[in-house]
């Protein structure tokens, strides 16, 4: 499978409702503190409540430069103009994404196991979202913790099959655990928690920019 070349961020954040912190608010912070890449995720909102504040957080987004990327819903994705979509393993299929967005949008999968990414190396996508690293109350359905060792015998097995499509690291991850999960390999990581619930967001995203554009520089 040949995958459209994208260029796939380093540091992703994915947005979350909090009691204290708008997604709204949640993007302001993010794109001050200078991420690039913004998922935008609202579960528990309505298609209208979703769609609205998805155009709002866009054009915020837009303003910054920043890669604006939809969770689950390809359909508003497509109508809204975002950069892309990410999916999970019980949304719509990958190829059927790929016909309503075309070629020059960006596709993300949520993988858990190798053979999940063994599956989705055959699909027209552009990176892999691979997780939990470990428990996180961010995703409701959480699938069994990998730990460091799983990603790196995951990560490990992809390359012994020459699977290179990027893989970006998921749930739960804090700093101490970047340098860490870079060494095994991946192209970035991705967090939520770790912003949305700081004392400081605009300062520990301007840290984990630095921390993650250090490992980048590690990379052979």
């Amino acid at each position: 499978m040949v995958h459209f070349k994208k260029n796939i961020a380093r540091l992703h954040y994915i947005t979350q409702a909090t009691p204290s912190r708008s997604i709204l608010d949640q993007v302001h912070t993010a794109t001050a503190g200078g991420i690039q890449w913004i998922q935008f995720r609202s579960k528990s909102a309505t298609d209208d409540a979703f769609r609205e504040e998805a155009m709002t957080c866009l054009a915020l987004a837009k303003r910054h430069l920043c890669t604006f990327v939809v969770n689950d819903r390809v359909d508003i994705a497509k109508e809204i103009g975002a950069d892309g979509v990410h999916i999970g393993k019980e949304d719509i299929s990958p190829r059927i994404a790929r016909e309503l967005l075309g070629p020059e949008k960006i596709i993300g999968c949520t993988a858990n196991t190798l053979d999940d990414i063994i599956h989705l190396s055959g699909q027209p996508i552009d990176y892999i979202g691979l997780g939990p690293f470990r428990f996180t109350s961010t995703k409701e359905k959480l699938s069994p913790i990998l730990g460091l060792a799983g990603y790196q015998q995951i990560i490990k097995e992809a390359l012994n099959r020459n699977i290179s499509i990027p893989v970006i690291a998921i749930g739960g991850i804090r700093f101490e655990d970047i340098g860490p999960l870079f060494q095994t390999g991946i192209q970035g990581i991705a967090v939520s928690g770790l912003i949305s619930n700081s004392n400081q967001p605009e300062k520990d995203c301007r840290e984990l920019l630095k921390q993650t554009e250090v490992q980048s520089c590690q990379i052979p």
